[in-house]
């Protein structure tokens, strides 16, 4: 496993165990996967506060107090902001909710600490210095010791680091081979085609020039509706280019596609969602292999379904 010095103190593996699908596991099943992901090097656990209804960090506690030497060698790492109301679910990175949130969180979770804890969508009625006020009382309670934020352009970001004492460490994104938007916009620039319209702000350029984290979310998902791009029938020339690689490097395609994001030199950490011992396997053997440029951007082309790049 490889592992990423974030500052003197944090180091983090480089995959990310993602828990928001553990809520329907036994105790004694997820202890299992996570003894495993801890024996493999995956020292880094995502959480957020709606995962299962709070589900998925009760039962995580519940594997932490059957196993509390684990505390120390992991960085966990939870989400708020996001709220299911009686007539739509909505976001509220208001200080009065981040606290309870956390409060919350540290109790399902058994512990008295977080090591990250991350806004998890933009809410447009929020206040910078409201958020300000709410990281600084939980750094000096010790309650969290790093922040971030989740799915925030770079103003957003840039608005919120202006008020902040503590330096943003992290955002969560979507990316993989088929959402690769903030990858493609960076060289078609100027031109007139689809990916040369810039979604995201520069938030790729931004993070990597501010030294924030990227974190990958739904690192092998098409879409909601299509599930996995793995072996899916809409995605052929993209399986066939992973199924190359696979082959040369002996592994399976899931762990070329962590291979993939992994050769970012913006150092991003994949988070992978499994629940399946053999998944966690596999995915974890991509953290070592090194893709070369003709490799990387042959697996772009192909999930962009293009011949050439520009």
């Amino acid at each position: 496993m490889k592992y990423l010095q974030l500052n003197q103190e944090l180091k983090a593996s480089q995959l990310v165990f993602g828990c928001m699908r553990i809520d329907g596991m036994s105790v004694e099943g997820l202890e299992e996967l996570v003894h495993e992901a801890l024996d493999l090097g995956v020292n880094f656990f995502d959480h957020a506060d709606i995962y299962g209804g709070g589900k998925s960090e009760t039962v995580f506690g519940e594997v932490l107090a059957r196993n509390p030497e684990m505390r120390e060698k992991m960085i966990i790492q939870s989400k708020c902001g996001i709220r299911r109301g009686a007539n739509v679910n909505f976001y509220d990175a208001s200080k009065s909710y981040i606290l309870e949130s956390v409060d919350k969180s540290l109790e399902r979770l058994q512990t008295n600490y977080l090591d990250v804890l991350l806004l998890h969508r933009p809410d447009t009625l929020m206040d910078p210095k409201e958020v300000a006020e709410a990281f600084n009382e939980l750094y000096r309670a010790k309650k969290v010791k790093y922040f971030g934020v989740s799915n925030m352009n770079s103003m957003q970001m840039e608005m919120l680091q202006a008020h902040l004492d503590v330096n943003i460490m992290f955002n969560q994104l979507q990316l993989s081979p088929v959402h690769s938007g903030m990858i493609q916009s960076g060289f078609y620039v100027n031109m007139k085609e689809a990916p040369s319209i810039d979604h995201d702000g520069s938030v790729l350029e931004y993070c990597r020039k501010n030294e924030i984290t990227i974190q990958a979310w739904s690192i092998m998902q098409a879409s909601w509706a299509e599930g996995s791009f793995i072996d899916h029938v809409d995605y052929p020339q993209l399986n066939e280019t992973l199924q190359m690689y696979a082959d040369k490097y002996g592994v399976k395609k899931n762990a070329i596609v962590v291979a993939w994001i992994n050769r970012h030199p913006a150092r991003i950490q994949p988070i992978f969602g499994t629940t399946s011992m053999t998944h966690l396997q596999e995915m974890c053997a991509g953290s070592n292999i090194v893709l070369t440029h003709e490799e990387y951007y042959h697996i772009l082309a192909s999930a962009m379904k293009v011949d050439l790049l520009p």
